[in-house]
């Protein structure tokens, strides 16, 4: 065999061993995602019933439901997106369409991307000072709902940007050359293409902003209330805040445990619902743009 086949033997090998590298790696992810899935689900699927999802909770939190605490992640949860997808899909589009290449505009990039990373209790104590403080809102969810929606928006402006970007130049030659304006290009073109990038930042950011506590706690969440939300300034019970207050503040430690992992398995469905919601609409919304 000469030096050819010897490298060519030698490109085989080494592909199959990323293959397999690669394999072993989703392989991992999976076990480890199954296995969390699993344990919560065995440890949560006892206490599950229709009183469990519907009525509010009775004997300090040892009995009843946590219908009032699924009802305030919801509200929470479509807040921040309600915010935070214009206010970020708007920013992408300045960044990637508008904005002149400048140094300025790279370190406002930088920023952004920097942002996704600071811890969720800092958005917390931000939304308290501001949104419950100064803004006058006090402990609601509309302080909440703010509060998570600019924890959201590094994430969704980061992947709307990648989406834009991802778009080809010669989509936005052809609008411009039949006589479209700039911004009809955008509307009509540019971001139709785009949206299922679009969607993805967002499903990404539900589950994110779905499963914080540390904002809830410092301006939306209370430990305990048996009616329901009247106003966008009322107190919110939420799933993620629950979970914490059973595990740290209870006085019936088996309880409040087998709650809390009920608790964590609604959270889990949630987050999977909503997330399955808006995959349906991107999937939905690529075969409409394909066809």
């Amino acid at each position: 065999m000469g030096d050819n086949g010897k490298k060519y033997m030698t490109k085989q090998l080494t592909e199959k061993l990323g293959f397999l590298s690669l394999f072993l790696c989703i392989l991992t992810t999976c076990f480890f995602l199954g296995t969390i899935i699993l344990f919560i689900a065995s440890n949560g699927i006892s206490i599950i019933s229709w009183e469990f999802l519907t009525a509010p909770p009775k004997k300090m939190m040892t009995a009843g439901g946590v219908a009032p605490a699924i009802v305030g992640t919801i509200y929470l949860t479509l807040g921040a997106v309600l915010f935070a997808l214009p206010l970020g899909l708007a920013c992408a589009i300045y960044l990637c369409e508008y904005s002149p290449k400048s140094f300025v505009v790279n370190i406002l990039r930088t920023s952004i991307n920097n942002l996704a990373g600071v811890p969720s209790v800092v958005f917390g104590l931000f939304g308290l000072a501001v949104f419950v403080k100064y803004c006058g809102f006090g402990v609601s969810i509309l302080s909440g709902s703010l509060t998570l929606g600019i924890m959201a928006l590094p994430g969704i402006i980061s992947a709307a940007q990648e989406a834009l970007t991802a778009v080809p130049l010669s989509h936005r030659e052809a609008s411009l050359a039949v006589g479209a304006t700039h911004w009809q290009t955008i509307k009509r073109i540019v971001i139709p293409t785009a949206l299922p990038g679009i969607l993805t930042g967002v499903i990404l950011s539900i589950g994110r902003v779905a499963g914080e506590t540390a904002p809830i706690l410092f301006t939306a969440g209370t430990f305990y209330k048996r009616g329901w939300p009247d106003s966008l300034f009322s107190e919110v019970m939420a799933l993620p805040y629950h979970i914490f207050g059973l595990m740290t503040e209870g006085t019936f430690p088996e309880e409040q445990t087998k709650i809390a992992y009920g608790c964590a398995l609604i959270l889990l469905i949630l987050v999977l619902l909503i997330s399955g919601l808006a995959i349906f609409i991107r999937q939905r919304q690529r075969r409409s743009y394909v066809h």
